[in-house]
Formats: C-alpha cells, structure tokens, sequence
C-alpha cells in the first residue's frame, strides 16, 4: 500500500512538473549610444522602447556612454551588446586602425542609422572664421573616446594642423555649450546629425558661427578619409546660420558583437526598420534608417542576421558586405 501511494505520489508531482508553466527567459540588451546632448541617445532610447515592446523576450535599454570608440571597444568586449557609432569608426574598429592599434574587434554593422556633419562652433563675437583659427585656442575636440574626438583629429591631420598647437579641453556636448556660453573654449566640435539639442539651445541666447570648409580644405580631408563626403548644413538650422554651411559628413552605423545570434539579429532589425515611424517622432533624422542605406553606406560587413532579413525583402547584398564564415 505504502509502494502504491507512493507511486502516486511521484506520478502526480510529474505531471504537475510538466504541466507547470515555464517561466519565458528574457534576452536584456544594452545599447551604447553617447552623451544626452547629441542624437545617440534619445535614438537609442526609441530603439529600446521598439525592442522591449515588439521583441518578445527582450528588454532593451540605452545606455551614456563616451560614444562611437568607446562603444566598439565595449561591444567587442560583451559589454554592451549594441553600438551606436560613426562609420569611420566603425571601419576602424573592425580592420584595427588608427586607435585601435592593430586590434580587429569582433564587430558587425546591424543598420545604418543616419548621416552626421561634422558641426564647428564658435561665437560670431570670436573673430574666428576658419578651421585653421584654432591653432593657440581653447577648444574642445569631443569627449574622449567619441566619434566627434576621432573624427575633428581626423580632419585637423588631413589638414595639417598639428594636435599640440590647441589647447583641448575635449568636452561632452552638453559641456562644449556650456563652455561656449561661458567663454572658456573659442571653438566646439559636434558631430552629429543637424539639430542637435545642445547647439539649438545655445543659439537661443548667443550668436553663433558654423565655420565652413573652404574648397581646398574638402579636398584634402575627403583625399584623407574614404568614409568622408562633402555635404551642406542647410541654412535655417540653427538660429542665426541662414545660409548652407560647407562642411564634411559621416553615415552612422548600427553595430552588434559579430557572435550575436543570427534569429535574435533578425527579429531586431525586423523591429527597427517597422518601426521607424515611431523613430521619425523622436528625431527626424531616423527617416534614413532604411533597408535600402544598409546596403549602400554600410562601412563594414553585414551581420547574418540582418542580411536574412535583407534578402526577405528581396534586396540584394554586395559580396563586400558579407562576413567571412
């Protein structure tokens, strides 16, 4: 008897073991994006929100970070899992050039986002109305480890302005405005997609001067940088500029740690570019996250997750743009 109420016992406790719910495990993803006074922030913002809602299984969240070089170097070590970062970087990071020292970080592009300008900001009251005005200035390049850092040095070596002949404060973007309005740096380096919170807000109260490129200038910083092209500031973004701004732009990218699984790749990017109207609201700039731009301006190879999704909507992906197996 004792055998039989045993078995019971058993039988029941398995069949409440299997009919009990299991709990679902929930995949949690980081997104770097940069400082809360640029772009990358409030975009990764929305693409956490599109994530957690309409991926099940994740919860996504965006993270401040010191932006694009920092961020490959945090993806590739598992830190975050997500990148938000300006295509020269990008290139950068996955060949091991220029501040990564040789080092091939295990990286993939995931989209393209959008493209930033390169924005050089000073007080109409400065005097400054050139590039080359920096040299003996208080400046601030970016915050260490941005892309606005890697991108100014990039362009100030095509130019051949030294990087000891200014003082380099290297500033967030919120604390470059701030700098600005307090006269303690001459010249603030953005780049950033146009529009920018902090620059909107500092024309608010100070007359400001985008410095431009002259045609010389363009043609030694696109002769310098591959992933760079010539582009115009439109007139009217900011208080004050009223007409286009020569200037050099970067298309942003999307990165993930090349090792992410291929479905999970795929239900994000179905996510994203679904969504994208949700995006637009945040920042209009989101209107170029496309399928169509991930295949024209990815700088680095494609992951396979994303490339599933690509052929899904019938576009064709270049050889380039695949990873090696």
């Amino acid at each position: 008897m004792r055998i039989k109420n045993a078995f019971i016992v058993f039988f029941l406790c398995a069949v409440m073991a299997v009919a009990a719910p299991v709990a679902a495990k929930t995949t949690f993803i980081s997104i770097g994006t940069g400082g809360t006074g640029g772009i990358y922030y409030p975009y990764g913002g929305g693409v956490a929100e599109i994530w957690s809602k309409y991926v099940p299984g994740v919860k996504a969240v965006a993270e401040v970070t010191g932006a694009s070089v920092e961020n490959v170097k945090l993806a590739h070590k598992g830190e975050t899992v997500i990148g938000e970062v300006m295509g020269d970087v990008a290139a950068a990071g996955y060949t091991g050039a220029g501040k990564f020292k040789g080092k091939k970080h295990n990286i993939l592009s995931m989209a393209i986002m959008y493209p930033n300008l390169l924005q050089v900001v000073t007080l109409k009251k400065s005097g400054i109305t050139n590039i080359e005005q920096v040299k003996g200035r208080h400046i601030s390049t970016g915050s260490p480890g941005s892309g606005t850092n890697f991108m100014a040095e990039a362009v100030f070596k095509a130019l051949g302005i030294p990087l000891d002949s200014y003082k380099d404060s290297r500033l967030s973007f919120t604390e470059s405005a701030n700098a600005l309005r307090d006269g303690t740096i001459d010249v603030g380096i953005w780049s950033v997609g146009p529009g920018t919170s902090s620059i909107l807000d500092l024309a608010t109260t100070h007359d400001i001067r985008i410095i431009g490129f002259t045609p010389e200038q363009t043609r030694k910083i696109l002769a310098a940088n591959k992933n760079y092209s010539a582009v115009d500031l439109a007139a009217g973004v900011y208080r004050g500029v009223d007409k286009p701004v020569p200037t050099i732009g970067v298309w942003n990218v999307m990165i993930c740690q090349k090792s992410l699984d291929t479905d999970l790749v795929y239900k994000l990017v179905k996510a994203l570019y679904e969504h994208t109207d949700y995006l637009k609201k945040i920042h209009p700039s989101a209107a170029y996250t496309t399928p169509e731009n991930a295949v024209k301006y990815s700088p680095i190879p494609l992951h396979p997750g994303t490339i599933k999704y690509l052929k899904e909507k019938g576009i064709k992906v270049p050889a380039r743009l695949v990873p090696a197996s």
